[in-house]
């Protein structure tokens, strides 16, 4: 069965290969993501037993909230949520979780989807340039979305701590997502893939492309001991 869904799919990239790139690219993603959900609670129950939580963490300050308070683009306010933002602690729960996940994720994706051949290092300083913007990005928009959510769930439905993990998992999907489409097109331009010289098979001459410098027929690279027999003819 295994043999038959792999022709398949050979079959199928080889037809449409930038199909075939965004479905590895999905599922691939989408086995991040699900490492991201286990990740992020866990880390986030680790760091809430220490007094990390009572520790605000409010950064960058770019305008004004509807009340007048200041709109942070880390906004991380001290305290438990949802009455607080969760403080340092909750801060380094979805950093902590989105550095293990893109660098996973950025090994997979070059080596798997894109079967990049380029430089490594040159990819990785592009995907660390994109991976900082994209962070502030999702902060700033976190600061709009996380705070009703946690209410919504915690206090309006009474969910108690179920319903700040089902918070945890809804905020981590709203990262990912946003992540998906934005990296995608960073990936194409990052994870290029040179074409490779073909080595002769066994017993064949290389031909020209397989020779560098090799002299062409009746070009400017022909021998010397050539040019001699033209001339005694």
């Amino acid at each position: 069965m295994f043999g038959r869904i792999g022709q398949a799919w050979s079959g199928f990239a080889e037809r449409r290969p930038g199909a075939a790139q965004f479905v590895m690219f999905f599922v691939l993603s989408n086995g991040v993501t699900v490492l991201q959900l286990a990740l992020m609670p866990a880390f986030k129950a680790a760091f809430g037993m220490t007094g990390l939580v009572d520790t605000s963490f409010q950064v960058l300050p770019v305008g004004s909230n509807p009340d007048g308070s200041a709109f942070f683009v880390f906004d991380y306010a001290a305290g438990a949520l949802p009455e607080g933002g969760g403080g340092l602690a909750y801060f380094l729960a979805v950093q902590i979780t989105l550095l293990i996940a893109q660098v996973i994720n950025f090994f997979a994706q070059r080596n798997v989807t894109f079967k990049s051949n380029t430089s490594i290092w040159r990819a990785a300083f592009w995907y660390v340039v994109a991976y900082v913007v994209i962070t502030f990005a999702a902060a700033a928009l976190q600061g709009l979305y996380k705070a009703p959510i946690y209410e919504l769930l915690i206090d309006t439905w009474g969910l108690g701590k179920t319903g700040e993990t089902m918070a945890d998992m809804v905020t981590m999907i709203i990262n990912s997502a946003l992540s998906f489409w934005v990296f995608f097109p960073i990936f194409k331009i990052i994870f290029k893939r040179d074409p490779e010289v073909q080595a002769p098979a066994p017993g064949e001459a290389p031909g020209p492309a397989q020779v560098a410098g090799a002299p062409v027929a009746g070009g400017a690279g022909v021998s010397s001991s050539s040019a001699r027999a033209g001339q005694e003819v």
